[in-house]
């Protein structure tokens, strides 16, 4: 259910596009109300997602680790897998954040008919699949500055250059194109082939996918397809940035999809799982030190309890206690 609904809005998206801007002819509706619209409730959610986290009390150490913690001299510690120090916990969180250190160390478990037993093994495809998708994402985002700057960057230039390194077809065609087109097709289908995560998978989970391909589709089929001019394009954007948007004519069609497309995730974002880019700096379990052993942490929400002691519950029930035989510390 929830993969036709999610498939199913993602088409109505597009159609609108066409309904809005083919027949209507709504250019700046779509050209420049809703990608503002989009980034205001973007910078908005998001400032308001991470404003509530880290509100949010973290009174004990609770860091999930897998090594040894310091402790005595003579035990040898691993400060990157149970980090003791800031350094540790920075280097425990580059790790993760940018090489996917956990899930590379992932296990799935999986019961075999023939005992039954259950056998245990790696999730390397997912770990390949979930780094190239995000890493050709963030290339792919760097490679756009070029659209929303003047002069470009020289950053921007050698990373399109090396994104183009084997000078595919014209206009070259980007190694990051395909590889995030495959990361993404893989993702879907270990959604809906694997049983067990097609059971707990949601609208929630199989719409940011839907979303994210046809971004990445309708870029690719705008670049070597169906063309669009550049350099309108680069003035739209531009105009966007400087905030005095105006829209050329004669863009395409093509670009209002992929720009909606891209209004849309952005929109969607702060609501949606894929606030796990700015949840992972503000999780208790990966950005603390695990360093009980050498301090006494003590919870600064901790207020004044009411005691009730055992000399004061004895006086208080003595004599009852006994007249039923109970053994009193003083007669």
């Amino acid at each position: 259910m929830g993969l036709w609904f999610s498939l199913f809005t993602v088409v109505i998206l597009v159609l609108l596009v066409f309904m809005g801007v083919g027949v209507v002819g709504l250019n700046s509706l779509f050209g420049i109300l809703i990608p503002y619209a989009a980034l205001l409730i973007f910078l908005v959610g998001v400032v308001y997602r991470v404003g509530k986290w880290t509100k949010a009390p973290v009174p004990f150490r609770i860091p999930t680790t897998c090594g040894q913690q310091k402790s005595h001299p003579w035990i040898k510690a691993n400060n990157f897998e149970s980090p003791s120090n800031t350094f540790g916990v920075l280097v425990r969180m580059a790790l993760e954040v940018l090489l996917f250190r956990s899930l590379f160390r992932n296990t799935r478990a999986e019961l075999r008919a023939d005992g039954p037993r259950v056998v245990y093994g790696g999730t390397k495809w997912l770990w390949l699949a979930g780094l190239a998708f995000h890493w050709s994402f963030l290339l792919i985002l760097i490679r756009h500055l070029r659209f929303f700057t003047e002069p470009i960057p020289f950053f921007v230039n050698l990373v399109a250059s090396m994104d183009g390194l084997f000078e595919i077809g014209v206009p070259t065609l980007y190694v990051t194109d395909i590889i995030i087109l495959l990361a993404v097709t893989y993702l879907f289908l270990r959604r809906v082939v694997i049983p067990q995560i097609r059971y707990i998978s949601l609208a929630a989970d199989y719409f940011p996918l839907f979303l994210i391909l046809g971004v990445a589709l309708s870029g690719v089929l705008m670049r070597h397809f169906y063309k669009v001019d550049i350099y309108k394009v680069k003035e739209l954007a531009t105009g966007l940035f400087s905030f005095h948007p105006l829209v050329p004519e004669g863009i395409g069609l093509a670009f209002y999809i992929h720009l909606f497309l891209v209004s849309t995730l952005l929109a969607y974002f702060p609501f949606s799982k894929l606030m796990h880019m700015g949840g992972v700096f503000l999780s208790p379990t990966r950005n603390l030190a695990n360093n009980n052993r050498m301090r006494r942490h003590v919870n600064p929400w901790n207020y004044p309890v009411k005691v009730h002691t055992y000399e004061e519950y004895e006086d208080e029930f003595r004599e009852k206690m006994k007249a039923v035989g109970l053994p009193v510390e003083k007669e």
